[in-house]
């Protein structure tokens, strides 16, 4: 460990959070000397303060641990680094730009890994005017459905969930060379083009 790599970033990141090394001690229950030392580089937190420091400052432990935050590392993320998560037993949806931890219903979730559609899992896309007209014959049953449709693109996502015992037939804005993913129930997440 780099104490003045870690004291770097426990300062970069604390003023970009607006807080102020009382504020972060308080949130601690440490002093705000013990703050400034760390951020001087001139110690390092206890082990057990760790994951109340990441949390506090919105960070990963381990990269907190580094000292260092890559670009892309931070919480704002990439639309292209999209990751969703669906609780099995109340069918909540769960999106983030960055690998976090996710739990639902006093469970651990894990990210769900998306696949291309292939002809058995493909959904019926159709411009009109506006809009996609977004449609399929999968079984919409309790036990076997199409739980939700995600449209992305660039810097935007729409997430439309949807019931069993519905048809699956909805409109969806028409955004240009954007991707769909869909999550049935039974086979996992899916993507396609559109």
């Amino acid at each position: 460990m780099d104490n003045g790599k870690i004291g770097e970033l426990i300062h970069r990141l604390r003023r970009e959070r607006g807080l102020t090394q009382l504020q972060l001690a308080e949130c601690l229950g440490v002093s705000d000397k013990a703050v400034s030392k760390w951020e001087r580089g001139l110690g390092c937190p206890e082990l057990s303060l760790l994951p109340e420091l990441a949390e506090a400052l919105e960070v990963d432990m381990g990269k907190l641990l580094s000292g260092e935050l890559a670009a892309n590392d931070r919480v704002s993320g990439n639309v292209n680094r999209l990751r969703f998560w669906v609780c099995p037993s109340c069918g909540n949806v769960v999106t983030a730009l960055t690998d976090t931890g996710v739990s639902c219903c006093g469970k651990r979730l894990r990210p769900l890994t998306a696949r291309k559609a292939g002809e058995e899992h493909s959904l019926t896309v159709q411009r009109i005017e506006t809009e996609h007209f977004v449609s399929s014959g999968h079984p919409m049953e309790k036990e076997h459905h199409i739980a939700f449709l995600a449209l992305v693109k660039d810097d935007s996502l729409l997430l439309r969930k949807l019931y069993p015992e519905w048809e699956l037939q909805t409109r969806l804005p028409f955004w240009g060379h954007s991707r769909l993913y869909f999550y049935c129930t039974e086979h996992g997440l899916f993507w396609q083009n559109v």
